[in-house]
């Protein structure tokens, strides 16, 4: 098969040459090299290029709002499912199809006072957020984004559509929530939705030592209502959206301002924490929206890396503070987890770390000439040592394609049942351009 095989079975292809090439294989973070493009319109779409490529050995690589580091793998089939963006609303039951993003999912919830946890940004693809886990705003009264997955339409490495639910492929199912793209192409999500009329969004700023604040948002989240999730956010000075310097944001669902204070209290009290802003918002309007891709300011290097802390001990945040301040091009982020999240057993979906109870991030920025080789090994070896502290890593906030990372997201025992159902569904590994499970 070549080709134009799969030209002349799916219009919307497009390959090196056309006049839309340059617009097709353009991702939110980047340029890709991929051998073909296919606009996928309908499943049937899906389904011919899934037995193209299985035919063909050609990997495939999934496309919904574009932000994973792997659209810049050259090779290889790209299928972008963003005309598949449709949002069907019955009762508290939403399908979602696999191109859609969350922003356009928000809003269409919002009409019918309903909502999913799903993120911070607006761009960002369901498809990739749901597979990889989907930590998000509302992470700690309903769990991950994919705890909410209750079905989904896939399509197979054999071409094949399949309805999957607990009933019909419990296994497939335990893949899909957190175990990434390794299984098929999920052309289709079924969410259970929650009753969300509005939120309580506060930010603060920060001045002076982190350590007190980090320290007070732990203690606090130890035992608030599960209403309520907060982040820490420390930036260097980067563009007009990202201010420099640190600030601590929550969300709190539903609009009771009284009750979201008196959870805050105790971050407000602390010594440089001032009230920026506090009132009622409609949750669409809390999610950012990432910058496109400029081909003149290429996204920069990351030295760091992520981990999903059980304890967040004063030890801990004394490293990650310490990270930032080391070096000045850096950024330093936690969100806190616990509650919904945590009521999960680590062995009902391939999302393992449920012991955790904050994630972390940090990392600093590699542009030419800002990092010498020494400060370079100085920060991997600060980092390594932050991660060493943490249960696990998660997926959606890495920025490498390395199969190391494999290993540290998933712990042996579920790595092994990833395996299993891996190579009984791909077994050519088809499906290799994600956060790969070798069969």
């Amino acid at each position: 098969m070549t080709l134009e095989d799969l030209r002349s079975a799916v219009p919307d292809t497009i390959a090196p040459g056309d006049a839309d090439w340059d617009s097709a294989r353009l991702f939110h973070s980047g340029i890709g090299e991929p051998d073909a493009v296919i606009r996928a319109r309908s499943v049937d779409d899906v389904q011919t290029a899934v037995r193209w490529a299985s035919a063909t050995g050609t990997p495939v690589m999934v496309r919904g709002g574009g932000h994973s580091a792997w659209g810049s793998v050259p090779g290889g089939l790209t299928i972008d499912l963003t005309p598949l963006d449709a949002v069907s609303v019955d009762s508290a039951r939403v399908s979602v199809g696999g191109g859609a993003t969350w922003g356009v999912v928000a809003h269409a919830l919002a009409e019918h006072g309903l909502g999913i946890s799903s993120g911070d940004t607006a761009s960002v693809g369901v498809g990739g957020l749901t597979l990889g886990g989907g930590i998000g705003w509302m992470v700690r009264a309903w769990g991950l984004a994919a705890d909410q997955l209750e079905g989904a339409q896939l399509v197979t490495a054999a071409g094949e559509v399949i309805e999957v639910t607990d009933a019909s492929h419990p296994d497939l199912l335990w893949a899909l929530r957190g175990g990434g793209g390794n299984v098929g192409v999920v052309t289709r999500f079924d969410f259970r939705a929650h009753a969300l009329p509005s939120v309580v969004f506060a930010t603060f700023g920060v001045s002076g030592d982190s350590r007190p604040v980090l320290q007070a948002m732990r203690d606090a989240l130890a035992d608030a209502p599960r209403d309520l999730t907060v982040t820490f956010m420390d930036v260097p000075p980067m563009d007009p959206s990202a201010p420099e310097g640190a600030t601590v944001t929550a969300c709190w669902i539903g609009p009771d301002e009284i009750a979201a204070r008196a959870a805050l209290l105790p971050i407000l009290s602390v010594e440089g924490v001032t009230e920026v802003e506090f009132g009622v918002r409609e949750y669409p309007d809390i999610l950012l929206e990432a910058p496109e891709f400029d081909p003149d300011q290429p996204m920069p290097g990351f030295v760091g890396g992520n981990a999903l802390v059980a304890d967040l001990s004063d030890d801990a945040i004394d490293r990650l503070v310490a990270f930032r301040e080391a070096h000045p091009a850096s950024v330093l982020f936690l969100r806190s987890l616990g509650g919904a999240y945590g009521d999960v057993a680590p062995d009902a979906t391939a999302f393992a770390a449920r012991d955790a109870t904050w994630f972390a991030m940090a990392g600093a920025f590699d542009i030419p000439g800002m990092l010498t080789g020494d400060e370079r090994a100085a920060a991997v070896a600060q980092w390594d040592a932050i991660e060493s502290l943490g249960v696990g890593v998660y997926g959606n906030f890495t920025t490498s394609t390395d199969p190391v990372w494999v290993p540290r997201m998933y712990p042996p025992a579920t790595l092994a049942r990833l395996t299993g159902i891996k190579r009984a569904w791909d077994p050519a590994n088809v499906f290799s351009r994600n956060h790969n499970v070798r069969p």
